[in-house]
């Protein structure tokens, strides 16, 4: 039975440690808008969270981003973009917490880039890439990266016009590890728990 219950704790504590690694997030099609003044994305979809992947034909949430005007290079041969009044906000549509409403909500954090990756005849596929900040569903504050794999053709990219292929952001560890504490004192409270049987045996 002691064994039992000290198991049944570290079972719990060490996925919670875990968590403190980073958070991962995929994101799948959508638009986005283009224009000296910015790039806005449109209906990407959160295709998965930390390992939790979507079924075929549904979706965990929603991904939007924003960025602020151009400040070099140009919209077709790329450039970069600044993070004044920028955003990048996740929202999950599960029933529980984490995946239930606000996952994530920050802007971009310094220079975004806007890079041209390939180019063949009129097909072109660009790299948004960006360091984001912002506050988790728990309310902690965490740093990461975004990059999101854009395509397009000459006559729509002039106009404005791309489509989200696949968008990959990582968050690292909330805090000095917030969460892998908690997994820790979870494994104290089982060493303690084991000892008190111990000395009752």
């Amino acid at each position: 039975m002691r064994r039992v219950l000290v198991l049944a704790l570290l079972a719990l504590a060490l996925p919670m440690a875990a968590w403190a690694d980073g958070i991962d997030l995929v994101n799948l099609h959508g638009s986005i808008s283009i224009s000296n003044a910015g790039i806005t994305s449109v209906g990407s979809q959160l295709h998965s969270f930390n390992g939790i992947v979507a079924s075929p034909g549904h979706t965990l949430g929603s991904v939007s981003f924003s960025t602020g005007a151009l400040l070099s290079g140009s919209i077709l041969n790329g450039g970069t973009f600044s993070d004044a009044g920028s955003s990048f906000v996740v929202i999950g549509k599960g029933s529980e917490t984490p995946h239930k409403g606000t996952i994530f909500s920050g802007a971009f954090v310094g220079p975004v880039s806007w890079t041209l990756v390939s180019s063949s005849g009129q097909s072109l596929t660009y790299s948004l890439s960006g360091t984001i900040a912002g506050t988790l569903w728990n309310g902690h504050f965490v740093t990461g990266t975004t990059t999101q794999t854009i395509y397009s053709v000459k006559g729509q990219i002039t106009q404005g016009i791309g489509h989200i292929r696949m968008g990959d952001t990582t968050f690292g560890t909330p805090e000095p590890g917030t969460l892998g504490l908690l997994g820790t004192g979870l494994v104290a409270i089982a060493g303690m728990l084991r000892r008190k049987f111990t000395v009752n045996a």
